[in-house]
């Protein structure tokens, strides 16, 4: 249960201002939010498959010590990520603005799919599932980024402009130190 919410935390916070969010906000213009939200589930769910597994089998192949070493640098080098921040791509945005015949569902899906490939929040999955029980990390951090997404869609809606991006972005790298001292401390054997 542990790595279930952790997952669900270090997904959800690392989403915030990722380009992830834009694309759904952007997709959401267009289309209805449950498609949306199907779509961004069926390409989360996939990717996040993929990096537990890579985490797993290097969770077998490394010891604990190393892999809470690299684990808290990564999340370290996932805060200035988050700080650097996301935008989308020209070529991104024509992809999401682009008419299609393609379902929303299928859209969602396959933009989503390629656009978290070697993101911060797979390479994060992949951390996670190397220290935890990665059927727990798979569903809480599938589950803490469409809960991610599905709040921009809704906060966007509501709000529109004035969301304050930057704080958003100030406290998910702050959770990212929080979460990467933690780990190192764990591995250098303080925790």
């Amino acid at each position: 249960m542990n790595a279930l919410l952790v997952s669900f935390a270090v997904i959800f916070v690392a989403e915030m201002g990722d380009k992830s969010q834009l694309m759904a906000l952007t997709f959401a213009t267009r289309y209805r939010a449950v498609p949306i939200l199907i779509g961004i589930t069926i390409a989360t769910a996939s990717v996040h498959a993929v990096s537990v597994l890579v985490g797993a089998v290097l969770a077998v192949s490394l010891p604990t010590d190393v892999i809470n070493i690299v684990a808290g640098l990564a999340f370290l080098g996932f805060a200035a990520w988050t700080i650097r921040g996301d935008r989308l791509s020209d070529d991104e945005a024509a992809k999401v603005e682009r008419q299609s015949n393609r379902s929303a569902i299928a859209a969602a899906s396959g933009a989503f799919f390629l656009a978290e490939l070697g993101d911060k929040t797979m390479l994060a999955t992949i951390t996670l599932a190397s220290t935890d029980n990665p059927w727990w990390v798979w569903l809480g951090s599938t589950v803490g980024m469409v809960a991610a997404d599905a709040l921009a869609i809704l906060v966007g809606r509501l709000l529109g402009t004035r969301l304050p991006e930057r704080a958003i972005t100030i406290f998910a790298a702050v959770m990212f130190v929080f979460f990467g001292v933690a780990l190192l401390l764990e591995g250098v054997g303080v925790l």
